[in-house]
């Protein structure tokens, strides 16, 4: 796949497992984009390094109007072109800074960064890839939740279920307003094994295996290759679409509680 590719959130998860996976599938040019884990975005620039793809690294918070602007120019300056777009970046409320906070303040900033966010940096992407001249349509890539649409209870459920359903909403709705100039697609990771994953408890590790019909955890390389699927201009015809990757929703699940 020789190809620019943008990949937000590329500093450490999915985000990395992607770019490397992009750089593995022949991609000549990423954009590295991280928020504050510049170290981890130096990580994925060597990764991807030696599969001999170029990449140029870019600090903004998704949040900040400023910054969304900021990374699509760098982006679009830097690529001249860009291929893909992987809406990755997201906000992390179940560890690090922002895990101590109340229901309240990490629902209202998973949904500034992760939907209002993510939606006006698409709008920007958009406009930008409209003045492309591209033989095949550029790829959009939202990543959204198994579970958004089914429900899942708890705070967690609350939080991801709504923010998450928005995201996949948006992304439905943003292919039928740009195909078929730019097509648009959304992953929803089931059970995943990041960062909240590797600490999980006993009880979270036998749920995530158990509600899994392949009896394991998702790895961050498992959602890269289909988000690598979807990016790929020999699947031109896919648009408009959710692709789960969560082993196979086990419907015979037995909850250890």
């Amino acid at each position: 796949m020789q190809a620019h590719i943008v990949v937000t959130g590329a500093s450490s998860g999915i985000g990395r497992a992607a770019a490397i996976e992009f750089a593995r599938g022949g991609a000549s040019r990423l954009l590295i984009h991280y928020r504050n884990n510049r170290a981890g975005a130096e990580i994925t620039k060597a990764a991807v390094s030696e599969f001999g793809t170029a990449a140029t690294l870019c600090q903004a918070d998704l949040a900040s109007e400023v910054d969304r602007c900021k990374l699509v120019e760098t982006a679009f300056d830097a690529l001249g072109t860009v291929n893909a777009w992987v809406n990755n970046a997201g906000a992390d409320v179940l560890t690090g800074e922002n895990a101590d906070k109340d229901f309240s303040q990490k629902f209202r900033h998973l949904f500034e960064v992760d939907v209002l966010g993510t939606i006006a940096l698409s709008r920007l992407v958009v406009c930008k890839m409209q003045e492309q001249p591209l033989e095949s349509p550029p790829s959009i890539i939202f990543i959204g939740w198994d579970q958004a649409n089914e429900g899942m209870e708890g705070d967690a459920g609350q939080m991801f279920g709504p923010v998450k359903a928005a995201v996949m909403a948006y992304s439905r709705n943003l292919a039928q307003s740009v195909a078929p100039h730019i097509r648009v697609n959304s992953v929803a990771p089931g059970w995943v094994k990041t960062a909240w994953g590797s600490e999980a408890s006993e009880y979270w590790c036998k749920r995530a295996q158990g509600q899994a019909l392949m009896g394991r955890w998702g790895t961050p390389e498992d959602i890269a290759k289909a988000i690598v699927f979807l990016a790929s201009p020999g699947n031109d015809f896919i648009t408009g679409q959710t692709l789960q990757i969560n082993g196979g929703w086990n419907r015979r699940f037995d909850d250890p509680t």
